[in-house]
């Protein structure tokens, strides 16, 4: 039996954070080419509103954390070169960085459900700043578990900002748009991965570390002397991030966003359904899981990828520029897929983006030189709409469901967690230069998503109902 999914009557409410006069309008959303909505997180406005302001606020947090996720492929050589670390040991940073997601999705869901969107924006970036300060101690007691705790906290006030901004721009505008919309503001998330691999790399990586044979010669106060002196690198731009974030909270506290109604739906039937009946949603988890694993596994070695004789021979200060162009690809390929989107069906794009992607990681394994170098980096120009794809297309059809499903899919991030660590032991035992068949699995896996996992329930069922049909 096909799963219901009727959006009638859902309330959206368009009132002023500070409290002005509740406007209140009905309207029944078309979901036929956009995730709708869950009454649950309806925003209502009348049709002559104008969330042109709005979304472009709410933009900036999308850039902010796109940046701070993206140091992350700086600080991974940096801190290698100071505690002398295998790739799996240094892999450590992502996987506190992204587990965030997995512990504090949940939490942070019942934020926002008590205090609302706006305030648990703000409660994300002081969290956010708190993370950037422990950096500071970090570096100074040149403590590793430190450094790890401080990218814990980190990630967990981004977290605060995925689950609150994510659902409010999709419904901030029409739901016919909802998936181009939040394609776009992805772009300029993808800005702020553009922008961090570069300014990290002049800032952080500015001298050139020691070889592990002249680690070794150092007596043990001139290597501690020596980790000080590394480690101070990231006192400066962790403290700038950390008041940038403060100041950013007080303009996100203080401006007049729209609230979102959290009432809850009203059709007892459509309670009734459940969001493992939907197979869209399960297994967009699992291919949010792939990407995100994928994505953060190869952006996390390309430093260490290009350094390799066989490679580019770069230093880590000038690899860490060449890393901006594999997240520049993603910021461009996110633009254009905002208008592509609007033409081509999402699941052949995803599907054919993937393969793209799984070609250039093989053949980069395949080569040498800069053709191997520019094969990595142009990956990212096919990565760039598969995130806000998966997740459009996971929700679709889940009606009142949709918060609860954004939540599932959120959780997932933890892919960047994990497969980065096992990505590093592959490359302690056959080198980087062939350890990234991992991300082929992946991008093969998005591809069957795209063409077939996809599919909601009404299209599922109907094919079911066809072939059941001509047997007949």
């Amino acid at each position: 039996m096909v799963a219901s999914h009727r959006a009638d009557k859902i309330q959206r409410t368009c009132v002023p954070f500070m409290g002005e006069k509740m406007a209140t309008a009905k309207m029944t959303p078309n979901c036929s080419t956009a995730p709708c909505p869950p009454a649950s997180i309806a925003l209502s406005a009348a049709t002559n509103v104008n969330y042109s302001r709005p979304l472009i606020v709410v933009t900036t947090l999308f850039f902010m954390w796109g940046f701070l996720t993206c140091l992350n492929d700086i600080l991974i050589p940096h801190l290698k070169s100071i505690f002398e670390l295998g790739y799996a040991q240094v892999m450590l940073v992502q996987f506190a960085f992204f587990s965030a997601f997995f512990l504090f999705s949940v939490p942070w869901s019942k934020v926002v459900n008590a205090i609302g969107y706006q305030r648990s924006m703000v409660a994300g970036l002081l969290t956010m700043a708190v993370g950037a300060f422990l950096f500071l101690p970090a570096a100074s007691t040149v403590s590793y578990p430190l450094f790890l705790t401080a990218l814990l906290v980190l990630a967990a006030g981004i977290t605060g900002l995925q689950v609150s901004a994510n659902p409010y721009v999709v419904v901030l505008g029409k739901p016919e748009t909802a998936s181009s919309r939040l394609d776009l503001t992805q772009a300029f998330n993808a800005l702020g991965t553009t922008i961090a691999p570069k300014l990290g790399g002049l800032l952080i990586l500015s001298s050139a570390p020691l070889a592990l044979e002249q680690l070794k010669a150092l007596t043990p106060q001139a290597l501690h002397a020596y980790r000080i002196r590394e480690a101070a690198s990231v006192k400066l731009p962790y403290t700038v991030i950390g008041a940038t974030l403060i100041l950013l909270a007080i303009v996100i506290g203080t401006f007049k966003l729209p609230v979102i109604d959290d009432s809850a739906p009203s059709d007892t039937e459509e309670t009734k359904d459940s969001i493992w009946k939907h197979p869209n949603l399960i297994l967009g988890a699992i291919g949010i899981f792939a990407y995100v694993g994928a994505e953060v596994s190869i952006g996390s070695f390309l430093v260490n990828y290009f350094g390799l004789p066989e490679i580019a021979g770069l230093t880590a200060k000038s690899a860490a520029g060449f890393v901006s162009f594999y997240w520049a690809g993603a910021m461009v390929g996110r633009f254009l897929g905002a208008g592509l989107l609007r033409r081509v069906k999402a699941g052949n794009l995803l599907a054919l983006c993937a393969l793209f992607a799984a070609t250039l990681v093989i053949l980069s394994m395949s080569m040498h030189g800069h053709t191997a170098m520019w094969c990595m980096l142009s990956i990212g120009l096919f990565n760039s709409i598969m995130f806000p794809t998966i997740f459009s297309l996971g929700l679709a059809e889940l009606g009142p469901q949709t918060g609860s499903g954004s939540g599932i899919l959120t959780m997932a991030i933890v892919g960047g967690a994990i497969l980065p660590v096992i990505q590093g032991f592959i490359a302690d035992r056959v080198g980087i230069h062939h350890g990234f068949i991992l991300p082929v699995l992946c991008y093969l896996y998005i591809g069957f998503y795209g063409v077939s996992g996809s599919k909601p329930n009404s299209r599922r069922y109907a094919r079911q109902a066809t072939v059941a049909a001509s047997a007949i």
